[in-house]
């Protein structure tokens, strides 16, 4: 089983190895600069080639590590300012990912603000092909399934499929799949039968074989409750069975996961970890 969690940079940008290998990472995601802001230093030569070291000497598969973009990037916006930034840090995100040798790239899709899904859409997709064609096929841009929030696009698979569709050249996009944005925005992974019929939704409508990603998180709201909220495994409105049911089918098809869990006083990291192998059986 290829899973792990998101694991920090803190020092350098190697140090993501050593951290995902401490803690018996399988898989592991990353931002590759500070998520928070819109500036983000050079990637340093000599980081860069202890980072491709590192991994290279451990057992975690490349395919089975990502990159995520940073927070403030919205490539839905109507806005042309913002639109030309954020298409500008999605290009530089590729080329980081593309030094690092790490595979993928996950992409939120942003907010219309208001705007209309139509619009959105098209900004949408006009922002992923233009960084496709712009960088080189070493890195696949992952499209992220979205809770459903307020303005939002590609929280149902039927348009995440349609966003899809529109991408040229395909080879050079994914899918990463969220659990928790899945679930709040209204399908259910609660039961072994609800797990089966979204999970057969999602591949009648998206296909598993753009499923690169598993973002494997809990949700502390309700299904259907388009908020954004993850929690522990097993321990938010989804559940073990149903989370288990996704872990064993995912399995299956090789693909990896990856957690987004919080950290407080009832469990850390290692904590979820254990829990998904545990489930995993």
């Amino acid at each position: 089983m290829q899973v792990g969690m998101h694991v920090s940079i803190s020092g350098s940008i190697d140090r993501a190895v050593d951290n995902a290998v401490a803690m018996g990472c399988t898989a592991f995601q990353i931002f590759t600069r500070n998520p928070r802001g819109w500036a983000a230093k050079p990637l340093a030569a000599g980081d860069v080639a202890n980072f491709r070291k590192k991994l290279g000497a451990s057992d975690i598969d490349r395919y089975a590590t990502v990159a995520h973009m940073p927070y403030l990037p919205n490539l839905s916006s109507p806005e042309d300012d913002p639109f030309a930034r954020s298409l500008g840090s999605l290009i530089d995100e590729i080329k980081r990912c593309s030094k690092l040798g790490i595979p993928y790239i996950v992409a939120h899709l942003g907010s219309h603000k208001g705007a209309g899904d139509k619009k959105g859409i098209e900004k949408l997709v006009k922002a992923f092909n233009k960084a496709a064609d712009d960088t080189g096929d070493d890195v696949m841009i992952l499209l992220e399934n979205t809770a459903g929030q307020k303005n939002s696009v590609g929280s149902d698979f039927g348009q995440l499929a349609s966003i899809f569709e529109q991408l040229r050249p395909s080879k050079r996009f994914g899918v990463c799949l969220d659990t928790c944005h899945a679930f709040a925005a209204g399908y259910d992974l609660r039961t072994d039968k609800a797990v089966h019929d979204t999970l057969d939704k999602f591949n009648k409508t998206v296909g598993f074989e753009n499923l690169k990603i598993l973002h494997l998180n809990d949700s502390k709201g309700e299904i259907g409750c388009n908020i954004d909220r993850h929690e522990h495994i097993g321990l938010g409105h989804i559940g073990e069975k149903g989370l288990a049911k996704v872990i064993h089918s995912v399995n299956s098809k090789d693909i990896p996961i990856i957690l987004e869990t919080p950290i407080d006083e009832r469990r850390d990291d290692l904590g979820n970890l254990k829990k998904v192998k545990e489930l995993a059986g």
